[in-house]
């Protein structure tokens, strides 16, 4: 439903402004919200069957690591990366059958993200060994693994002859900006402060998510 899509922009922006101007009260609402906009719009586009059913889990997973992360951030971080990764895990088997065919194209694009992911890995991991947070590196190097095959299970869709193109550009672009504010969250936490302010962080997260789920409409509604 175009509607839904619709909400999760507005609270999307919403929820941008509340984080540039510091209303609090504000973010509570609208960050959320986006997320429970996505879940309304495909349930109402695709009942959840088949594949659709794992993004509308996933979307799920996101919701509460969201609410999680906005109430209690540094002492519920490890809970959020679980719950966030099990979004990601939930999104790759909605993308099964592009790990299952892999085509030129994949196998150029798997090594392509792979060889990046594993050299910004070494990066983040050296900075979190160096400020002695070697509890978490684990749990960060397995995300950073899961995020990165989930980009890449997500992009293959352009090569797949099943996919409608216009949907497969709307969820690789949508999975590529989850990674990126994955990416730019774990940077700024464990390498060193990012000059970006974290408006870009949360924007990129949500506009990846509305792009991810409205090329899984198309596709599935």
């Amino acid at each position: 439903m175009i509607i839904w899509l619709i909400l999760a922009f507005l609270f999307a922006g919403m929820g941008a402004l509340a984080v540039w101007r510091g209303w609090r009260r504000v973010e509570y609402v609208a960050r959320p919200a986006v997320i429970a906009s996505l879940i309304i719009g495909l349930v109402l586009s695709t009942g959840l069957q088949g594949n659709a059913f794992w993004f509308g889990l996933g979307l799920l997973f996101s919701l509460l690591g969201d609410t999680i992360l906005l109430f209690s951030q540094e002492s519920m971080f490890l809970a959020g990366l679980i719950l966030f990764l099990l979004t990601h895990i939930c999104y790759l088997i909605g993308f099964r059958q592009q790990m299952l065919a892999p085509s030129a194209w994949s196998l150029v694009l798997i090594a392509v993200i792979l060889l990046n992911a594993s050299r910004l890995l070494r990066r983040i991991v050296g900075s979190m060994r160096a400020s002695g947070m070697n509890r978490l590196i684990y749990p960060v190097v397995i995300y950073g693994l899961v995020v990165s095959l989930m980009l890449y299970a997500a992009m293959s869709t352009i090569s797949d002859h099943n996919w409608n193109l216009g949907a497969a550009f709307l969820v690789s672009i949508g999975a590529f900006l989850f990674w990126l504010s994955d990416l730019m969250l774990a940077w700024n936490k464990f390498v060193s402060p990012l000059k970006t302010r974290p408006i870009l962080i949360v924007a990129a997260y949500q506009i990846g998510q509305i792009s991810l789920i409205a090329g899984v409409i198309r596709q599935f509604g």
